[in-house]
């Protein structure tokens, strides 16, 4: 037994196979998500305690189909199982996890991975799903055969992983490794493996004939329907975006109320001053005003999660092929664009999976319109303040109608402009998509849960690291250079409205005195000046120079829209909670010229419509850069996506003014 460093186990296994899922039951969902060094293919490790106590690594690699390979998270997998992939030892054990349902692919790379020789163990998962759909074989048969110990696994059942963890336990305790006489060679073409995979199989394996449908046979008869799968597709994305309003309420008003108590308690016990408005108006208002959409985010990425692990997603995916068919995209682009709307970093970064350098290329110029989480909490705000919540048809209600139609206009976008480029500058043949479907899955909730953990902890980062250096940062912007004018003015016109009314009415009049100072120190502000230098080209549009502060704002991070918000109609936490504060302020915000309001549903509706087209991201600038290779890449999608914004947006403005909209 080897003592001089901690052991490691790594799980090998095709797409579908419910590896992650066999990882996840292994560590208790103890695990870390870190990049491979030198790499942008994610690593996840964990740790799993065998019976004796020990400690040992589980490392989960990528999906692969084989050890020769073809994309980037092949090659990881290979370097890993060579020795090559650095700061990645060796494994001393490699579990492969195949899917029961089908051995002939899946014994393809579980083949490979024994003839190089390290100790492995083959689990054979979703048993019962095979065995419902007629199939008999026979484990030991099967081991003796591939001279490796084979169990089977249904999901994160306990006495199938107890089983699978004794097993691993056993391998590694073995001193010495029995020599293995194999009958498959590493250089075999792939017709001659095969033939000898079909061999084995035809000492194993036996099918029962069926006399009817299983149930997930008759399930794919509608979800993959050319009809009826859009309609249930579109039904799923209704669903999921009125839960998002139903469901989040209650939890953004505990947030927003935990906000209003920071800040009460900041203004307690910090004097008047600078600092106090530094800590209550930027920090607490700028942090907090975006903190409080959290709930929508983990109900977004909950959702996901939850059609991921029950095996509908590849239905969607399986369904939507014919619409990427029609726009030119290669089917593997689907899983990059759905990955784009948790973050277009990572969206970005999975285009690696598509061979073809024009598919590849026209996923990654599109993948920033598919509208990320950072968008999530725009959409919401405005919609929140500006759509009325009245119901469609006693189902959905218009508030979900149209945040359902800000993804599908992004999604519409987005295979637009695929069209587009693809029948232009990026023509070529269309690559084949083999695509297989995973069977049903009950949902396990622990990995749902850190799914959502997972995806939803970027927000979190976000808005306790760059949100809040940005709020400071915005904070001091709208807050200098000091007009002593402009407060010599309002301190002689609070003395005269002191002189002449009492009570109430003088309460009132020093409100409407302090907030016409505030908005004039802002205009006189950094801020102020460069908003009014950028509101000649964003007017059209709807927008105020106070709007042009957050959409520059947004380049650091898109949801600094809302801290701009709140900080430049000093949102007041106290009383409503800062979402209600905000959405209130928004709702009575007037021009201080014409008295008219300044914010409208018309205007909202545009605002919405320009964060969904518009490239705002220096992150994603960065990896589209650092992917392409070419700053002109990186140049022309930011390019195109502004001008699409700023156009569609105009349209949108003049169009409803012209129609009487407001």
């Amino acid at each position: 037994m080897k003592t001089n460093k901690k052991r490691e186990i790594a799980l090998v296994g095709n797409p579908n196979t419910g590896k992650t899922t066999i990882f996840n039951a292994l560590t208790g969902l103890r695990h870390s998500t870190a990049n491979y060094p030198g790499v942008t293919v994610e690593k996840r490790v964990g740790q799993m305690t065998l019976s004796s106590g020990e400690e040992i690594a589980v490392l989960d690699l990528p999906g692969a189909y084989s050890l020769i390979p073809r994309s980037l998270d092949e090659e990881v997998v290979q370097n890993v199982l060579f020795g090559k992939q650095k700061d990645t030892p060796l494994p001393d054990l490699v579990v492969v996890v195949i899917d029961a349902n089908n051995l002939e692919r899946n014994l393809y790379l579980a083949t490979q991975v024994i003839e190089l020789g390290l100790p492995v163990v083959l689990t054979l998962n979703m048993w019962d799903m095979a065995k419902e759909n007629g199939a008999e074989i026979d484990l030991e048969q099967l081991s003796a055969q591939l001279k490796v110990p084979c169990v089977f696994t249904v999901g994160m059942r306990r006495e199938n992983i107890r089983k699978l963890k004794e097993v691993i336990e056993q391998e590694l305790n073995k001193t010495v490794a029995a020599e293995k006489e194999n009958t498959f060679q590493p250089d075999l073409a792939p017709e001659v493996r095969y033939q000898r995979i079909e061999a084995v199989l035809g000492k194993v394996l036996r099918w029962v004939p069926k006399k009817e449908f299983t149930g997930s046979e008759k399930l794919d008869k509608v979800l993959t329907h050319r009809f009826w799968g859009i309609l249930t597709f579109l039904g799923v994305m209704a669903f999921i975006f009125q839960s998002i309003f139903s469901w989040a309420q209650i939890p953004m008003e505990w947030i927003s109320h935990g906000v209003e108590y920071a800040a009460h308690g900041a203004k307690e016990l910090l004097p008047a001053g600078a600092l106090q408005s530094l800590v209550v108006d930027g920090v607490i208002g700028g942090v907090g005003n975006v903190v409080v959409f959290l709930p929508q985010i983990f109900l977004l990425f909950f959702f996901i999660a939850f059609f991921e692990d029950t095996g509908y997603m590849a239905r969607a995916v399986f369904v939507l092929d014919r619409i990427m068919k029609a726009v030119g995209l290669n089917g593997k682009a689907f899983l990059p664009l759905l990955s784009s709307f948790a973050c277009t970093v990572p969206g970005v970064l999975a285009t690696r999976t598509i061979e073809d350098r024009n598919d590849r290329l026209a996923t990654i110029l599109v993948a920033p319109l598919m509208s990320c989480s950072a968008r999530l909490p725009i959409y919401t705000l405005l919609i929140a303040a500006f759509i009325p919540n009245i119901m469609l048809l006693n189902v959905l209600s218009l508030q979900g109608f149209t945040l359902l139609g800000m993804y599908g206009l992004s999604i519409g976008a987005g295979l637009g402009m695929a069209a587009l480029f693809r029948k232009t500058f990026l023509k070529g043949n269309r690559m084949p998509f083999v695509f297989e479907l995973p069977p049903y899955r009950f949902p396990h909730f622990k990995t749902i849960l850190a799914t959502m953990w997972d995806r939803s902890k970027e927000f979190i980062y976000r808005a306790g690291s760059i949100i809040f250096l940005f709020s400071i940062i915005l904070w001091f912007l709208m807050s200098y250079p000091k007009d002593p004018s402009v407060e010599k003015k309002f301190y002689d016109e609070r003395q005269q409205v002191a002189a002449v009314f009492q009570g109430e009415a003088l309460a009132e009049r020093l409100d409407i005195l302090e907030h016409e100072e505030k908005n004039q120190k802002l205009v006189s502000s950094y801020a102020g000046r460069l908003g009014k230098i950028i509101e000649p080209v964003i007017r059209p549009l709807g927008f105020n120079w106070e709007i042009g502060i957050g959409i520059i704002a947004s380049f650091a991070a898109r949801e600094l829209l809302i801290s701009t918000l709140a900080i430049v109609h000093h949102v007041r936490t106290e009383g409503e909670g800062s979402a209600t504060g905000l959405i209130h302020a928004l709702q009575q915000a007037k021009s201080l010229e014409t008295g008219q309001p300044l914010y409208t549903p018309l205007v909202g509706l545009s605002l919405m419509i320009f964060y969904v087209l518009a490239c705002q991201c220096f992150s994603t600038f960065a990896v589209v850069k650092r992917e392409t290779s070419s700053w002109g890449w990186m140049i022309f999608m930011i390019a195109y996506m502004t001008g699409l914004a700023w156009t569609s947006s105009f349209v949108v403005y003049q169009g409803g003014k012209l129609l009487g909209f407001e």
